[in-house]
């Protein structure tokens, strides 16, 4: 990975969704080579895990005028496009924020990048929720037929991204990551829900029951510092107007994921079935196709799924052991 923090060295990096949890991991790369940007919505705070290096940039996506501002100002010529509206499940009861943040906040971004007197390399961070389902591992030529509402937005947005590239001559490159997981991951998301219930669990907090919905369902999964390596690696070897899926090319079932972490807990716990963790549509397997990107930019997962449960587990108890002391 040494060549590509070479090739990132003194440039100016915008990052969008900077205090998400791919954002904040990507911030961690890239904290060293050279000015390093990461925005964040009005009203919050940037995460206290960041990098001091890092500057920081309070500016609404779907504000047209703030985005405009801000990219002028900065002068990037690289920039990765993460922020995002990121939950499927709240997608289905109100789509409309999914669509502003997702949708109308990509079109600022490339219209704002496209006024720049310079070129600056854009890599546009969307979703393998474009997809249909697939009895085959899914290739970036496959259909394009979203199972949500949430993956209706991110089409829209990888759309909008390859129509920069080929319509309007914008040196853009479309990441496609899969289902991604690790420490700093909200508890909205299921390995991080069930690292998070254990740790309550250890430290006394709740009952020793952890609720579940769909166990079933096989997923392709990639640690998000791995994912990361793969958008700084599409930045840098990508091909222009072309899409990389971010995947691992093994679909793991659910159940097998929390039973890893349970093996892991240091104590016996039940599981339950909740109905109301049940998704609308709950697509059986997802699992992508990684020969693209590994085959043009040279990335591989490097991180064994074993590492990341427990990685993940473990960072989960060190955020629980503050709520322990103040129960």
């Amino acid at each position: 990975m040494a060549a590509d923090r070479d090739a990132v060295l003194a440039h100016t990096t915008i990052v969008t969704g900077a205090a998400g949890f791919a954002g904040g991991h990507l911030l961690d790369r890239l904290a060293a080579t050279g000015t390093v940007i990461g925005w964040h919505r009005p009203g919050s705070q940037p995460p206290r895990t960041s990098p001091p290096a890092v500057r920081w940039m309070a500016v609404d996506v779907t504000d047209r005028a703030a985005v405009a501002a801000a990219i002028a100002d900065a002068r990037p010529d690289r920039l990765f496009h993460l922020a995002g509206a990121a939950s499927v499940e709240t997608s289905w009861t109100n789509a409309v924020p999914h669509l502003r943040v997702n949708v109308i906040g990509t079109q600022h971004v490339l219209d704002a990048v496209a006024r720049l007197p310079h070129p600056c390399r854009v890599v546009v961070v969307t979703s393998a929720q474009v997809y249909g389902a697939s009895d085959a591992p899914i290739t970036e030529d496959d259909p394009l037929r979203p199972q949500s509402p949430y993956g209706l937005t991110k089409l829209a947005q990888d759309r909008l991204a390859q129509a920069a590239a080929a319509a309007d001559g914008l040196d853009v490159v479309v990441a496609r990551p899969f289902n991604h997981i690790g420490p700093r991951q909200a508890p909205g998301f299921a390995v991080s829900s069930f690292a998070r219930q254990i740790a309550q669990i250890e430290h006394g907090l709740a009952p020793p029951v952890i609720a579940v919905g769909n166990l079933d369902t096989r997923r392709d999964i990639t640690d998000v510092r791995d994912v990361v390596d793969a958008y700084i690696r599409v930045m840098t070897h990508g091909q222009s107007g072309r899409a990389y899926n971010v995947c691992s090319g093994r679909a793991w079932r659910i159940r097998d994921l929390l039973d890893g972490l349970l093996r892991l807990s240091t104590t016996t716990i039940e599981v339950t079935t909740d109905p109301a963790r049940f998704r609308p549509v709950d697509v059986p397997v997802v699992q992508g196709d990684p020969s693209r990107i590994q085959s043009e930019t040279g990335w591989a997962p490097r991180i064994d799924i074993a590492q990341t449960l427990g990685d993940t587990l473990e960072w989960w108890r060190g955020e629980t052991t503050g709520d322990a002391r103040t129960a």
